[in-house]
């Protein structure tokens, strides 16, 4: 009977049905494959109908899938509201902080936390690095109080407060005959072998906003999802690459990359924190905003003294605050 499925059931059926895999749900759930399935299996004795179905490699959801898993995600946040409502009587101290972060900023966001946690004892601290796609779906099924990005979504309903510069610079090899050159303009680089993000990633779309018309006339020679493996094929040679300053810093200090002097360069956006617009923010999530909005550019600039100040900036700043719409 329905009445004897359990939350945790709920969860990792949740989690399957918006990866659409066994694996990944384990990975993101902490269990093995194993355990998920046998929690999948309960549910559907409970539910007394099939929820997914495995065609080769690939999950379904059945159509009882397709209807249970719109209560299972109201069941879950009704959960989530319940327990963020009762947080607010604990204060900041002893609060839970979930935050969700693109990948260019787990080179930095850790060393934000710390600095957050030391000034407020007792939180306990939330942390999951995802590509763009991955923390839309974070920010859509609730599954985080704050996420922090470069591109606040469009299609949701969303509160968007840029609180960093966030610069974008083309680097390459350390004897690359273009290190020595000054004020390079974008008709040289065309000739250059190019190894960037995979396209619709964040660093991707950063490269259009960059190059705009000129992009197609790159020489892209290679796409790879990582952005140390791309840092290793510059290093090694294979191209140049164009990158976030905030992931390289480490590399420029040991001299085994070097960011090129470019025209228009380097591309300036922000980092924007964002939530749900009806999103009710506990406590320690609303001060790790304020902390983000306060004193974010100051830290993030002392971490990596290489990103420019606001007052340096090239291209105009998008506005501080509004919804994704």
């Amino acid at each position: 009977m329905m009445k004897n499925a359990t939350l945790r059931q709920l969860k990792v059926f949740e989690a399957v049905a918006r990866h659409l895999s066994y694996s990944r749900a384990a990975e993101e759930l902490h269990l093995t494959q194993p355990a998920v399935s046998i929690q999948i299996k309960a549910l559907e004795g409970h539910v007394g109908l099939a929820l997914l179905e495995q065609l080769g490699k690939k999950v379904y959801l059945t159509p009882s899938g397709t209807e249970m898993i719109h209560f299972s995600r109201a069941i879950i946040q009704q959960f989530q509201e319940a327990e963020e409502a009762l947080a607010q009587f604990k204060g900041i101290s002893g609060g839970k902080l979930n935050v969700a972060v693109i990948s260019a900023g787990d080179y930095f966001f850790p060393r934000l936390l710390v600095e957050f946690a030391r000034r407020h004892q007792g939180v306990k601290l939330n942390l999951t690095v995802h590509n763009r796609e991955e923390l839309l779906g974070q920010l859509a099924a609730n599954l985080t109080d704050l996420a922090v990005m470069v591109r606040p979504p469009k299609k949701m309903d969303t509160i968007n407060e840029s609180f960093a510069p966030h610069p974008y610079v083309i680097v390459a090899a350390p004897d690359h005959p273009l290190v020595a050159k000054r004020k390079i303009p974008l008709s040289v680089l065309k000739h250059q072998p190019f190894v960037v993000r995979e396209k619709g990633s964040d660093t991707w779309n950063s490269m259009e906003d960059g190059f705009g018309k000129h992009l197609k006339d790159l020489n892209i020679v290679m796409e790879i999802k990582s952005t140390e493996t791309i840092k290793q094929a510059v290093i090694a040679g294979m191209g140049i690459g164009f990158l976030s300053a905030h992931t390289i810093s480490l590399e420029l200090q040991a001299g085994s990359l070097a960011m090129l002097d470019v025209e228009d360069f380097p591309v300036m956006l922000d980092w924007y924190v964002v939530h749900r617009k009806d999103k009710r923010l506990p406590p320690v999530a609303l001060a790790f905003k304020n902390f983000l909005l306060s004193d974010g550019a100051a830290l993030i600039h002392k971490m990596i003294p290489l990103a420019p100040t606001r007052a340096t900036r090239k291209t105009a700043r998008s506005p501080r605050a509004g919804n994704g719409n």
